[in-house]
């Protein structure tokens, strides 16, 4: 992991370069397409800014023939990198691979399937060349179009993430995203395992602005974000990210103190005053059913976050490469007349 200070400036943003990072996992049919697309995005900052373009491609543990793919993929006008990994680590590792081997100063992180349009790379460029941001993100500009159930948790998530942080993450910020060399520096100098990029990004600080935009219609097949992956994922963000759970666990516990401290009182009241005999073993069952239940929810919660202690203490490494491949930039195709 890099030390050196995140204050470093680079030469000059065009002498920098930017190493675009793309996670792949399933992807072999809509890869060509994407390369097609970011070569036509790389020839133009070529031409219209000098600017050096790098392709890095992370191939996590994909089933299909992703990698046979990227093997083929022609490196013309750019550099290419092609990784690939030992198993299926998930994509946040893979953004950490990302960041450990792009050889250039400024990163940008985009999805394979095709929602990210490789068009709007041109933008977020501008808005760090001319516009002197350091992050420039992409969040959506609308959740019209999906479930009214994935749109309620959505909210909720974020809403639980930024209760009580002094650093509030942006709702409904993708991983979408371009970082200035000094902030891809200063995000190397995180040393967490359990990484949440949309988090880290968003935390570093710097000069950063929003960019809505719509996602694009996938390019060929199907996501692989099922709901047990997003809930998987949602938890990861929390625990790593967030003491909100904890703080929830706290609430609830004053709560049942306090229903426990009323409902004592007016039971001893009744008893003196009215006469009338404690209840039985109803009531006495259903209160111990959900303060155990309780109990044990938080359990859990607190069983999540030591998780996560010994992960980071046993330092495990974030993945393992199974190949890597590095390409130099082939010259590009002369434009047809």
């Amino acid at each position: 992991m890099s030390t050196e200070p995140a204050s470093t400036p680079a030469a000059s943003p065009a002498a920098a370069g930017l190493s675009i990072i793309v996670p792949v996992y399933n992807e072999a049919a809509n890869l060509p397409l994407l390369h097609g697309r970011l070569l036509a995005q790389a020839a133009s900052f070529a031409r219209s800014r000098g600017l050096r373009i790098e392709l890095v491609y992370v191939d996590d543990g994909s089933c299909d023939a992703s990698l046979s793919v990227l093997r083929g993929l022609k490196s013309d006008g750019v550099d290419l990198q092609v990784l690939s990994f030992s198993r299926n680590f998930g994509k946040e590792a893979a953004l950490v691979a990302g960041l450990d081997h792009a050889r250039n100063g400024a990163l940008l992180f985009m999805d394979a399937d095709g929602q990210h349009p490789p068009e709007m790379v041109e933008q977020l460029v501008s808005l760090w060349l001319d516009d002197g941001f350091d992050v420039a993100y992409t969040a959506k500009a609308h959740r019209r179009n999906e479930p009214a159930l994935r749109r309620f948790f959505v909210r909720e998530f974020y809403r639980l993430l930024n209760w009580g942080a002094r650093h509030q993450i942006p709702p409904d910020a993708g991983d979408f995203r371009l970082l200035s060399p000094r902030a891809a520096a200063a995000l190397r100098r995180l040393p967490e395992r359990n990484r949440f990029f949309k988090g880290l990004s968003s935390w570093i600080g710097f000069k950063q602005i929003c960019v809505p935009y719509e996602p694009a219609e996938r390019l060929h097949g199907m996501s692989s974000w099922s709901f047990k992956s997003l809930v998987g994922l949602s938890i990861e963000g929390l625990t790593s990210f967030s003491v909100a759970p904890l703080r929830v666990a706290s609430v609830f516990g004053f709560i049942f103190a306090g229903t426990a401290l009323v409902f004592g009182l007016t039971i001893m009241v009744e008893k003196l005053i009215w006469g009338i005999a404690v209840p039985g073993y109803p009531s006495l069952m259903v209160a111990v059913s959900i303060i155990g239940g309780v109990q044990l929810i938080m359990i859990g919660v607190l069983g999540e976050y030591i998780g996560k202690i010994l992960s980071e203490l046993k330092a495990r490494p974030i993945y393992f490469l199974a190949e890597h491949e590095v390409r130099a930039a082939a010259p590009a195709p002369e434009p047809k007349p």
